[in-house]
C-alpha cells in the first residue's frame, strides 16, 4: 500500500464493501488543483515511521490537524464495522436458539445438586437394576429433579435416580433426607423407628459399595401425628469416569413437598 498507515486503514475498510465519502474527499481534495499543500501534507503522513506520533513528524500545524481528522475518522469507521459485526452475531444467536439450536455453554467443573421428587412403593428401589442392597437401606431413591430454580447439572449425567461422574477427580458427595414418619399411636411404645440413609457408589463391579451411612433412631411424644427427622452426611471420594451414585433409605416416609429439605449432590475437588 502506498499510502499511510490511516489511509491504508481506509483503503482496506473500502475493499471490504464499506462506503467513506469522508475519505474520497480527502483524496479527490489532495488531487484537486490548488491543493499542494495538503498533498503535502499527506507525503508526510506516508513517510511517517511505525510507532512514532504525529507531533515528531509534523511541525505544520494545518498538516497536523489533516492528520488527526484522518485519524479519528478511521477510529470512527473501525468502531462502526466492529458494532455491526457484534449486531450480526447477535441475531445469528438468537436465530439459532429460536429454531432449538442451544448455544455451546462454557465447560466448568463438574457439579450437580438434585431436589427429591414424589415416588410411591410402586416405584422404590427394591427393583433389581440398583443392585443388592442392604436391608436397612432396601428403598432405592429413583426420582430427583435435576432442572428446577433449586437443582443443576453441570458437566454430570443423571439418569433413574443416579449421577453418573463424566470426569475423573475428587468429588465431595453429599444427600440430606428429610424423614416424615407417621405415628403409630398404638405401638408408640413397642416399637421405635430406625431412620437410615445410604450414599451407594457402583463401580465396573456389579454390585454397589456403600459410601456412607447415616443411622437415626427417634422417639417421638404420642400424641405427634408425624415424627421430622432429618440425616446429612457427606464426604470425599476418588471417583472415575462413569462410576455412579445413588441414595437409599431405610423408609420411603419423606416429606417430598420441600425441595430445600431433601437433596442429593456432588461436585469435583481441585486438589
Amino acid at each position: 500500500c502506498s499510502c499511510s498507515s490511516y489511509l491504508c486503514a481506509l483503503q482496506s475498510q473500502a475493499s471490504q464493501g464499506n462506503r467513506f465519502p469522508g475519505s474520497c474527499e480527502l483524496l479527490l481534495k489532495a488531487q484537486a488543483p490548488g491543493s499542494v499543500e495538503e498533498l503535502r501534507c499527506l507525503q508526510v503522513i506516508n513517510q511517517q515511521q511505525e510507532g512514532s506520533s504525529l507531533e515528531e513528524v509534523i511541525s505544520n500545524q494545518s498538516c497536523l490537524k489533516l492528520a488527526n481528522t484522518i485519524k479519528a475518522y478511521v477510529a470512527t469507521v473501525t468502531e462502526n464495522v466492529i458494532r455491526r459485526s457484534a449486531v450480526k452475531e447477535a441475531r445469528r444467536s438468537y436465530f439459532n436458539t429460536s429454531e432449538g439450536q442451544v448455544p455451546p455453554k462454557t465447560a466448568g467443573k463438574p457439579s450437580a445438586h438434585l431436589t427429591l421428587r414424589p415416588q410411591s412403593l410402586a416405584q422404590d428401589g427394591n427393583s433389581k437394576r440398583f443392585g443388592n442392597l442392604s436391608q436397612s437401606c432396601r428403598h432405592a431413591i429413583a426420582r430427583w429433579e435435576d432442572s428446577t430454580i433449586h437443582s443443576h447439572l453441570q458437566n454430570i449425567t443423571y439418569r433413574d435416580g443416579r449421577l453418573r461422574v463424566n470426569q475423573a477427580g475428587k468429588y465431595y458427595v453429599y444427600s440430606q433426607i428429610y424423614f416424615r414418619y407417621p405415628s403409630d399411636r398404638a405401638s408408640a411404645r413397642a416399637s421405635v423407628p430406625q431412620l437410615v440413609q445410604c450414599i451407594n457408589w457402583k463401580t465396573s463391579y456389579s454390585q454397589p459399595i456403600l459410601l456412607l451411612k447415616g443411622v437415626g433412631t427417634k422417639c417421638w411424644a404420642p400424641e405427634a401425628d408425624y415424627g421430622l427427622h432429618a440425616l446429612y452426611q457427606g464426604g470425599l471420594f476418588e471417583l472415575k469416569a462413569g462410576d455412579e451414585l445413588f441414595v437409599s433409605v431405610s423408609s420411603l416416609a419423606i416429606d417430598y413437598n420441600d425441595a430445600a429439605a431433601s437433596y442429593f449432590g456432588a461436585f469435583r475437588l481441585d486438589l
